[in-house]
């Protein structure tokens, strides 16, 4: 049976963590969060995590550790990180479907909360 995750990541993102987690002193990962602000009314936010907060989720593939906040598990639910380069960007990307809509520059998104009820069965599934 596998364990319940919140979100999930690409080998992309992992490597991009794993990278994160070796070139920064006692970094043991990224925590993944929200906060309100941009045009759209909220943000994603990617902090670096040198000590777990027991809180958390926790979310590990292919040796990368990712930990989302308690107050975006449900605004992240479902969602996959990505990491992307390209000629006008390198970042992280999230492919969430709970984001009803995005501003024009991207950076900032309007979110509604997954259904409460959904989150307690998919962790009371595992």
């Amino acid at each position: 049976m596998s364990r319940f995750q919140v979100m999930s990541m690409t080998d992309a993102a992992a490597d991009r963590v794993r990278e994160i987690m070796m070139t920064r002193d006692g970094a043991k990962g990224v925590r993944v969060g929200i906060k309100k602000g941009g045009c759209a009314g909220m943000e994603y936010t990617v902090d670096l995590v040198t000590e777990a907060n027991p809180a958390d989720d926790h979310i590990e593939h292919a040796g990368a550790h990712v930990y989302v906040a308690p107050e975006a598990a449900l605004f992240l639910l479902g969602t996959q990180l990505d990491f992307e380069v390209t000629k006008l960007r390198t970042g992280f990307t999230f492919n969430n479907p709970n984001q009803t809509s995005a501003c024009g520059c991207g950076e900032s998104i309007e979110l509604k909360p997954a259904d409460l009820k959904s989150l307690a069965e998919a962790r009371g599934a595992v």
